[in-house]
């Protein structure tokens, strides 16, 4: 059979006008650090300079929750149907700058732009039109009949989906009546400060959403702060449980949404190419970059051997390199630092006895890169099989009976995700009752809806995000 090679098809860089500096967004205005103190936000895909950021301090943070404490006066006065408005325009203008905002986050995060153009953006827009939905309707929300605001939200965003968590956290608190400061990640800031910009376009009351810079020191500034009433974070469990315990003892309302270890579960009558795809995107969909990512692999004896074989076929047509590039499927690691620790452990999985695999492939010569890696050989001790590496690494484990099966997917501490694949629906349903995840998807993986609820049991964290559920940790109830 011929082998066809696909040419270059790169996004243009041309759509998105990125400022060689930005400051923090408070109370409606960009304004420098109180400090002047500033930090550079790379392209992880070429370790290019993007652009200079402000790092808010304390006193940053203070104005920034003051702020937000004043808009809160009128914007939870607002009937929801005066508040849904705004969603919804901020929802259509975030569609007509789609494909600025793919491309920045495609640049500052090192996804792939297919990824970021046709799967993150949809659902950041979605997100807003959905809790936009809900703003006029929250007495019909099943937690009373007026339920009430809980005041000014500090909000702290991972770098894996810059834009859509921002979505998932700012969409339901505007729509509830409260307002924001928000904090993103240290590594990607850009989106969040674009969509500072998008909130002026929507004619956004001033104060009502607040961004605010900086390192981890900012976001625990932002956690202590005394005038915060709902902590929302998203990321690491080690800085979860940091979170929890600073707001232990205080009235402030939080949820956590942080790491996860899920398992991927085929059983011998699955149909072995369909699964195949569900694996793929199941670890490899933003470079392994995902909570929920499906890093565990647990095979059925039987057709263990059949599935590797088509699983190694199929990784080797991946294509890793740049983000721009409409036919790359894996971009770059978003970090120097997030490449050591996936490095590290994928040497740690080899040096305790697993077989490492990965198909040929040419690593970029700039940047941070890791090619897609498959480990058999794997037993639940192994620290691959055990801890979260947030990378495009694959631990295959096996195993013979349905009970096997869940003993070895609910081994772990955490609890977000799970994928079961099998032609059997009263298989689907016995298992997913058994498994402690929250998420469990049958027959795909990766599949998310504004209106479905997100978030795990464990060290995987407590609350829930998007859907109706998503309301509650918003209100007063």
């Amino acid at each position: 059979m011929p082998v066809f090679e696909y040419a270059p098809a790169p996004e243009s860089r041309a759509v998105v006008d990125i400022a060689p500096s930005y400051g923090l967004f408070i109370d409606g205005e960009f304004a420098e650090a109180g400090d002047g103190k500033v930090f550079k936000t790379l392209s992880p895909s070429s370790e290019e300079v993007l652009s200079e950021v402000a790092q808010a301090n304390a006193e940053d943070v203070d104005r920034a929750v003051k702020a937000a404490r004043k808009a809160f006066e009128t914007w939870s006065a607002l009937p929801g149907s005066e508040r849904a408005k705004y969603l919804f325009r901020i929802a259509r203008i975030i569609q007509e700058r789609s494909r600025e905002l793919a491309v920045l986050e495609s640049l500052d995060n090192g996804k792939p732009i297919r990824e970021s153009r046709d799967a993150d953006l949809p659902l950041v827009a979605a997100h807003f039109f959905y809790y936009a939905g809900w703003a006029d309707k929250l007495a019909h929300a099943g937690y009373g009949p007026d339920p009430r605001p809980l005041g000014v939200a500090g909000q702290i965003i991972p770098w894996n989906f810059p834009l859509l968590m921002l979505a998932w956290k700012i969409a339901p608190a505007l729509a509830t009546g409260n307002t924001v400061v928000l904090k993103p990640a240290e590594t990607t800031p850009l989106s969040a400060l674009f969509f500072a910009d998008i909130c002026r376009q929507a004619g956004l009351p001033k104060g009502v959403v607040n961004i605010v810079t900086g390192d981890g020191s900012t976001g625990a500034e932002l956690v202590a702060h005394p005038g915060i009433d709902k902590v929302a974070f998203t990321g690491s469990t080690e800085v979860g449980k940091a979170i929890a315990r600073t707001v232990a003892g205080t009235k402030k309302k939080v949820t956590l949404e942080l790491g996860g270890k899920a398992a991927n579960i085929v059983f011998d009558d699955a149909p072995i190419d369909q699964a195949v795809e569900g694996i793929i995107g199941g670890i490899f969909f933003n470079q392994g970059h995902v909570c929920c990512a499906g890093s565990r692999l647990l095979v059925q004896e039987s057709v263990q051997d059949e599935l590797l074989d088509a699983l190694k076929r199929r990784m080797s047509t991946l294509r890793v390199g740049d983000p721009l590039d409409k036919n790359t499927d894996i971009g770059a690691i978003n970090s120097a630092e997030q490449l050591a620790r996936i490095r590290a452990l994928a040497d740690a999985g080899e040096a305790e006895g697993a077989e490492r695999w990965a198909p040929a492939c040419e690593l970029p010569s700039s940047g941070y890169w890791f090619a897609p890696t498959l480990f058999t050989g794997v037993t639940q001790a192994h620290r691959i099989a055990r801890e979260e590496i947030f990378g495009p690494v694959l631990s295959v484990l096996t195993f013979r009976t349905p009970e096997e099966a869940v003993a070895k997917a609910n081994n772990t501490p955490y609890g977000l995700s799970a994928g079961i694949w099998t032609e059997k629906g009263s298989r689907i349903l016995w298992m997913a009752n058994k498994l402690r995840a929250g998420v469990v998807w049958s027959n795909t993986f990766n599949k998310f809806d504004p209106a479905s609820p997100f978030g795990g049991y464990k060290e995987s964290g407590y609350g829930r995000e998007g859907g109706r559920h998503g309301l509650e940790a918003y209100l007063d109830v």
